[in-house]
């Protein structure tokens, strides 16, 4: 009986449940190429922006194991497109006044597009918005929108990686 069982579970295991796994290298239309990202530019006003989004990008193509040196025949090519934000929830006095702000947030918008000389292979925009809580002085503040902003940029070049690789 209990011989049975096991090569019925082993059978089972075999059969597969239905999901393919796709190793993330392969899923990018790159034939097989590395990748490189060179600084993707920064159509902001926020100095370093660039920098921040063109690194989350390299680190998904690094964990995909797709990440060239310079020279490789595909590039990443993008662009940061959009830098917003504001004051996210207020709470309110009986009078309609304003009395403190539970929370801000920070837009951001970028594109990306994987080329191999003149012709595109696949290319996508990405966006979101995350929020932060205000500081108890601005540079605590600063501080908190700093951490969404790196931790945005790093779930759109996230998102953008996977529409990439969806593209084809």
């Amino acid at each position: 009986m209990r011989r049975g069982g096991l090569a019925l579970a082993l059978a089972l295991t075999a059969c597969g449940c239905g999901y393919r796994f796709v190793e993330r290298a392969s899923a990018l239309p790159t034939d097989g190429q590395r990748v490189f990202a060179p600084t993707f530019k920064n159509d902001t006003s926020e100095a370093g922006l660039e920098v921040l989004v063109t690194d989350a990008f390299r680190a998904e193509l690094a964990d995909a194991h797709v990440d060239g040196p310079e020279g490789s025949p595909v590039l990443a090519v993008g662009v940061v497109k959009a830098l917003g934000g504001g004051p996210g929830q207020a709470f309110t006095r009986e009078n309609g006044q304003v009395s403190s702000l539970a929370s801000y947030h920070v837009d951001l918008g970028a594109c990306v597009r994987l080329t191999r000389g003149t012709k595109t292979l696949a290319a996508t925009c990405v966006s979101g918005s995350a929020p932060y809580a205000p500081g108890a002085d601005p540079l605590a503040g600063e501080s908190a929108r700093r951490v969404a902003l790196n931790r945005l940029a790093q779930q759109l070049m996230q998102q953008a990686f996977e529409r990439l690789s969806s593209a084809f």
